[in-house]
């Protein structure tokens, strides 16, 4: 978990509920890495066009920093370690309940990511697209 609890930011939230500010749910993903690669403790706070945030991961404590637009939903963040690397984020929100997707970019690495608002339904995990009741037959009685 990230040392310090984020403060808020003085300037006024993000409007668009595209852009919520507040605790969300993350991970990136990494062909040298199983699975998923959370973010925990991960926060972001939208205001006039400019993101923050901050979290951890498996590499250590980070902090966010960069740009949205409200017209393409286009998000471009520099995910930077404390004391370490810094990563691109270039993602999107297209408002079909998808949240914030894209790619990070890393000198020659290149990778996945995909965040959403905490207490939001996982939109990455499978969706039911139809439910219908079907009669069940009993089976014939057998005699012996």
């Amino acid at each position: 978990m990230p040392k310090e609890t984020p403060v808020p930011s003085s300037a006024p939230a993000e409007p668009d509920s595209r852009f919520p500010s507040g605790p969300w749910v993350g991970f990136w993903l990494q062909r040298s890495l199983t699975g998923r690669q959370y973010m925990r403790g991960l926060w972001l706070h939208f205001s006039q066009g400019i993101v923050t945030g901050g979290g951890s991961d498996v590499v250590g404590d980070f902090a966010f920093a960069g740009a949205y637009d409200l017209k393409t939903g286009q998000v471009r963040m520099v995910k930077q370690y404390v004391g370490q690397h810094a990563v691109l984020y270039e993602g999107r929100n297209d408002d079909d309940g998808l949240w914030l997707w894209g790619t990070w970019t890393l000198a020659l690495q290149r990778g996945g990511f995909h965040m959403w608002p905490k207490g939001v339904e996982d939109p990455t995990g499978p969706k039911l697209k139809e439910r219908k009741d079907v009669p069940v037959e009993q089976p014939e009685p057998v005699l012996v």
